[in-house]
C-alpha cells in the first residue's frame, strides 16, 4: 500500500515529513492531480489560514482530486487546516468553501475570557472509552494546539456534525471536536507531530491500521459534553537559544547580561554536525545539539533567535534555516525561530518579501517566527496613520497568508524613570510605581515602559502597552515580552512589566528575561496568568532543569505537560 503526503504549498509540512520516517515508514508526496490515484493512504499536514489552504489547492488543481480522494473509501488523515477544510466553510474565510465533507462551520473561539488563539498543550478526550477505536488518542495525555479557529461540539444544535466527533477538548468554557472520525476520514485540530511522544504514537496508529486495512468507522455517539470547571490547558516552559555564528561561520550558542553577547559564548558541545551553504561549511552542532537536549528534558517549545553576524544573510546563504531543518529532525515539539524576518534585498538585488523569508523557515521545519524591530515601526507607522493599516508590514502579510499563530512579535522595553509626583506625559496611564513592599532601589519611584530595536541598543517613541496592542490589530498571535532590565540578572520575572502588557491585549503572552530559579516560574503563573515562560541562561548552564521548573509547578497546582 503506498502512503502519500499532501503538500499544499503553505506552512510546515517537513515536520510531519520528519515524524514519519522516524517512525520507519515510507512515504510519497503528491505532486500532481494524478498522484491522488498512485496513493492507498493519505495525509494532508496543514498550517495556516483556511482561504489560503483552499485557495492553494485549487490553483494547483488539487482540490477536486482531494474531493474525489475523500469519497473513494480510502484512508484519509487531516491535521488541523488538513482538518478544517472538510467542513463546509470558516468564519475566519466566510466566503471561501470546504470540501463540506462536515456539515458545519467552523467558529472563532471567544477571547472576552481566554486569550485566542489557542496556543499550547491541551488534553483530548476520546467520545468511545474504548481503546480500539482511539486511534492512539489518550486522554490521559497532552497534544499541541495551535489555532483560532475550531468546530464547536453542540450535539443538540447540530447532531449530524457530532456525530463526527472522535474526540473533544475544552478552552476556557468552550467544547470543541479536537478530532474527528467516521467512515474513512480522521482528523486532528492538534498537531501530533508537533506533539511529543504522545503525538507520534497517534500516527503510528493511524498508519499501522491503515496499512492493516481498516473498517470504515461507525458515526460517534452523541452524547453531552459540557464543560468542566477546569480545562486540561498547561503553561508552557520554552528554552531559548541565541545563536550566531564566530569568526570561523560555525553556529554556536551564547548568552550575556543585558542583551550584551560579546565574549560570552556557552562552552563548545561534543556535537560535529555540519552543513554546505552557499560553498561554507558550518558546523551547527551547538544549537542543534542544545535543541535536542531541550526536547529530550521536556520543554514544551523551542525558540532559535538569530542574534548577530549573519542575520542580513541572504536565503541562499542563511545557516539558520540548515539549523532548523537539522534540528527538524530530532525535535518534535513546536519550533519558533527568529531574527532577519523582513523585507530584504539579496546582494545580487533579488528583492525578498518577509512572508518570503518567512515561508523558508516554515518549510524546513519552524512553526512560528518571531519579529522584533520591524514590528516598532510598523506599530509607528500605523499610529502615524491614525490607525490605519495598509497590508505591507511583515505581521500582516505573514498573518495573511499563514494566519496569526505564524506570528510571534517579540518585544524588548526598558524602564524609563519619572518623579511620580510631577510626571503629565503621555505615557502616565502606563506608571508602574514601586511598592512600599518591595525592593528597596524601586521603593517611591515611577516608571514607564520604552520599547526598543536593534537588540536594544535604540529607543523608540513607543510604549510598552502601544505595542503590544498595535501588534495584535497587525495581526500577531503571541507576544514575547523580554525584560531589557532583567535580562541575565536571575532576579526573576518583571510582575510589573508582564501584568501590564497581559491586561492590554488578548492574544497570548510568553514572559521572558530574569529567571534565576525554579521558584520564578511558579511566581510568574500564579501572579500574572501568563500563558508562557521562557529561560535560557539558566537551562544552557545547567543551573535548573526543565523537569524541576514542572516539579515545582506541579506542586503549586499549576497545570503543566508531564
Amino acid at each position: 500500500m503506498a502512503l502519500f503526503l499532501l503538500d499544499h504549498g503553505a506552512g510546515n509540512v517537513q515536520s510531519l515529513a520528519n515524524s514519519i520516517r522516524k517512525l520507519g515508514y515510507d512515504f510519497s508526496w503528491i505532486s500532481s492531480p494524478a498522484d491522488f490515484d498512485k496513493a492507498s493512504i493519505l495525509v494532508f499536514p496543514g498550517q495556516g489560514a483556511f482561504h489560503t489552504a483552499i485557495d492553494c489547492l485549487t490553483e494547483r488543481g488539487l482540490l477536486e482530486p482531494l474531493h474525489d480522494y475523500i469519497r473513494s473509501g480510502k484512508p484519509y488523515f487531516g491535521i488541523c487546516v488538513g482538518m478544517q477544510v472538510l467542513f463546509a466553510s470558516s468564519a475566519e474565510s466566510p466566503s471561501t468553501r470546504g470540501l463540506g465533507v462536515i456539515p458545519c462551520q467552523i467558529k472563532r473561539f471567544d477571547d472576552t475570557t481566554k486569550p485566542v488563539p489557542h496556543m499550547g498543550w491541551n488534553t483530548a478526550e476520546p467520545i468511545d472509552p474504548d481503546t480500539s477505536s482511539s486511534e492512539g488518542v489518550s486522554s490521559s495525555k497532552h497534544y499541541y494546539f495551535v489555532h483560532s479557529y475550531c468546530a464547536k461540539y453542540d450535539p443538540e444544535g447540530n447532531p449530524e456534525a457530532a456525530m463526527w466527533a472522535h474526540s473533544t477538548t475544552q478552552y476556557g468554557q468552550e467544547v470543541f471536536m479536537s478530532t474527528v472520525r467516521k467512515g474513512n476520514v480522521f482528523g486532528a485540530q492538534f498537531h501530533p507531530e508537533k506533539s511529543s511522544s504522545a503525538g507520534l504514537a497517534v500516527i503510528d496508529a493511524w498508519i499501522k491500521q491503515s496499512l492493516a486495512g481498516r473498517t470504515p468507522a461507525e458515526p460517534s455517539c452523541r452524547i453531552p459534553r459540557p464543560p468542566k470547571p477546569q480545562h486540561g490547558f498547561t503553561r508552557r516552559i520554552i528554552a531559548c537559544m541565541d545563536v550566531r555564528a564566530n569568526d570561523e561561520g560555525d553556529l554556536i550558542v551564547t548568552k550575556g547580561d543585558q542583551y550584551d553577547v560579546r565574549e560570552k559564548s556557552l562552552p563548545s558541545t561534543s556535537s560535529t554536525t555540519t552543513v554546505k551553504t552557499a560553498g561554507a561549511v558550518r558546523n551547527l552542532g551547538k544549537p542543534v545539539a542544545l535543541a535536542a537536549r531541550y526536547f529530550e528534558s521536556g520543554a514544551d517549545e523551542l525558540c532559535l533567535l538569530n542574534i548577530t553576524s549573519f542575520r542580513h544573510s541572504p536565503l541562499q546563504d542563511q545557516p539558520m534555516l540548515a539549523v532548523v531543518r537539522t534540528a527538524a529532525e530530532c525535535v518534535f515539539v513546536p519550533l519558533t525561530i527568529g531574527g532577519g524576518i523582513k523585507d530584504t534585498v539579496d546582494p545580487d538585488g533579488t528583492k525578498r518579501s518577509a512572508v518570503e523569508v518567512a515561508g523558508a523557515y516554515f518549510r524546513v521545519g519552524a512553526d512560528k517566527v518571531s519579529i522584533g524591530s520591524e514590528a516598532v515601526y510598523a506599530v509607528e507607522k500605523v499610529r502615524a496613520a491614525n490607525g490605519r493599516l495598509d497590508g505591507s508590514s511583515a505581521i500582516e502579510t505573514i498573518s495573511k497568508v499563514y494566519g496569526s499563530q505564524a506570528v510571534v512579535v517579540s518585544i524588548d522595553p526598558k524602564r524609563v524613570y519619572v518623579d511620580p509626583a510631577t510626571y503629565d506625559g503621555p505615557y502616565k496611564d502606563e506608571l508602574v510605581h514601586g511598592r512600599p513592599d518591595g525592593p528597596e532601589n524601586e521603593r517611591g519611584k515611577a516608571w514607564w515602559y520604552q520599547c526598543t530595536v536593534s537588540g536594544g541598543r535604540e529607543t523608540r517613541p513607543v510604549s510598552v502597552v502601544q505595542l503590544a496592542q498595535g501588534a495584535q490589530i497587525l495581526g500577531a498571535g503571541e507576544i514575547l515580552l523580554n525584560s531589557i532590565d532583567r535580562d541575565g540578572t536571575g532576579l526573576g520575572f518583571d510582575h510589573d512589566l508582564i501584568g501590564l502588557v497581559k491586561r492590554a491585549v488578548t492574544i497570548p503572552v510568553v514572559a521572558s528575561s530574569g529567571a534565576g530559579a525554579k521558584e520564578h516560574f511558579v511566581r510568574v503563573f500564579v501572579e500574572t496568568g501568563v500563558e508562557a515562560a521562557l529561560a535560557a541562561g539558566i537551562f544552557h548552564r545547567e543551573e535548573v532543569g526543565i523537569q524541576e521548573v514542572k516539579s515545582a509547578s506541579k506542586q503549586a497546582g499549576i497545570n503543566v505537560r508531564s
